[in-house]
């Protein structure tokens, strides 16, 4: 929406700072002491007039539309919920302040998860977005600063790198057991009672805590049919993960309080530790304080086991010459990584070269964005020849003929000799894509299609 056109019916004033995009920072050492704890303030009435201020719904909006998404159920886009928004805003307004707003139910879709089944996501109607994340922008500076150091999720300036170098600290300090928890279908089991009186307990709005109430109970839409809900806080809204947060700061707390080294982002909390023994009295305190916010431990794939053996946020350890613990991609993400790159490369797809390299351009770059933690130099120039090998074998695909191949080469600066022996072998692609064709189809040529390196 052009908010800047908009809310004119919208009072004067200053919301509250928005906040960045972001993420984490590490924090190590001892079984004994990690991480102070926070203070936490209540934040009195007048908040939720600070949500709705025009300065912070500008932003919000801002936000909206730089994000995209798809359209909730009233099947409005950005620019149509603009139009809307410019006739119906001092409605929402007005019901917003008196307690009678109610928020569309949200579309339920589901997306496939990187290791197998499916991810349930609610998607709220752009309005209600817009109003989740003015909501967030106000509540997130109150709350952030109360969680956890050891929390880095969905956090400001924080990020799921940090948590990996955090977590390699405590496996180099000698910690090599680790107390990996995952939490069963998180975000659909969250009571809203106990979620609620968490939220309670920092914020003193009781038109905050009646509109999160309100979100909390907005039902989900599947196949036309609304179900109400009494559990869960989907994911797929601004507003979710803050929540998520809330709710699992209590358990962050308890673990400081015991003085335990531990890395959580979202619902993925890892501890580490010196022994079996001490890790499995660590199971047994997270099975309970879980259950005591009516969340289940996924026994199937939570463990106590040898850091070495499982994978955090995509990492693994090893350990190097001389007992330096060093990062790696884990296997899953690996075989996840070059599966999509045999997709994008395919020799049948009937796409020019370079069309190939920009699909692949764009996936390599994010992987390689947050991946670059990795310290396996070796396995990077190994993946890079591979990537190229595969680009050569399509290229000589195109080139068809063996005649074309012949010219083609000889263009390129190739020896006579070798263009005849590719030639000659012309329906033998991936062969001779990684013999004399080195030599002609180089480094350069792939830098010069725009083929991104990983080493």
């Amino acid at each position: 929406m052009a908010m800047r056109q908009a809310p004119r019916q919208m009072p004067e004033g200053s919301g509250r700072p928005g906040v960045g995009k972001g993420e984490a920072l590490p924090d190590p050492d001892s079984d004994e002491a990690c991480g102070p704890r926070h203070d936490t303030g209540n934040t009195g009435p007048g908040l939720l007039e600070a949500v709705l201020a025009r300065g912070n719904l500008q932003q919000a909006w801002k936000r909206v539309k730089a994000n995209k998404g798809a359209a909730g159920i009233d099947g409005l886009d950005i620019d149509q919920t603009a139009d809307q928004l410019r006739r119906t805003w001092p409605i929402i307004r007005a019901q917003l302040l008196s307690g009678t707003y109610r928020p569309k139910p949200v579309r339920r879709v589901t997306i496939p998860k990187p290791g197998g089944g499916e991810r349930e996501l609610g998607i709220p109607t752009v309005t209600d977005r817009l109003i989740q994340q003015a909501l967030l922008q106000a509540l997130q500076p109150i709350l952030d600063p109360s969680f956890s150091e050891h929390s880095y999720g969905f956090r400001p300036g924080r990020r799921a790198q940090d948590a990996v170098l955090a977590a390699q600290s405590y496996v180099q300090s000698g910690r090599r057991i680790v107390v990996d928890v995952d939490l069963e279908k998180f975000f659909d089991r969250v009571n809203h009672d106990i979620l609620i009186d968490r939220v309670q307990k920092r914020v003193g709005d009781a038109g905050i805590i009646r509109l999160i109430r309100a979100y909390l109970n907005s039902g989900i839409m599947m196949g036309g049919v609304v179900q109400e809900r009494v559990m869960g806080t989907p994911q797929g809204g601004p507003l979710s993960p803050l929540l998520a947060n809330v709710l699992l700061d209590d358990v962050d707390k308890e673990l400081e309080r015991r003085g335990h080294c531990f890395v959580r982002y979202a619902d993925d909390a890892n501890v580490y530790v010196r022994s079996r023994k001490a890790g499995e009295r660590v199971m047994a305190l997270l099975r309970r304080l879980y259950g005591e916010l009516r969340l289940t431990v996924n026994e199937a794939k939570s463990a106590v086991a040898s850091v070495f053996g499982r994978k955090f946020l995509g990492y693994s350890f090893w350990a190097a010459s001389g007992g330096t613990i060093k990062r790696r991609v884990a296997d899953k993400p690996m075989a996840t990584f070059k599966q999509r790159i045999r997709q994008l490369t395919r020799r049948s797809g009937g796409r020019s070269i370079q069309n190939v390299v920009d699909r692949l351009r764009s996936y390599v770059l994010g992987w390689k964005a947050y991946f670059r933690l990795a310290q396996t130099p070796g396995v990077w120039k190994e993946l890079d020849q591979w990537m190229r090998h595969r680009l050569r074998a399509i290229q000589l695909k195109q080139w068809k003929r063996g005649k074309t191949m012949y010219r083609e080469l000889l263009a390129m600066g190739a020896k006579p000799e070798v263009a005849r022996q590719v030639a000659a072998n012309s329906r033998r692609w991936w062969r001779n894509s990684g013999m004399f064709l080195n030599a002609v189809l180089t480094l350069a040529w792939s830098d010069k299609l725009g083929m991104p390196r990983l080493s």
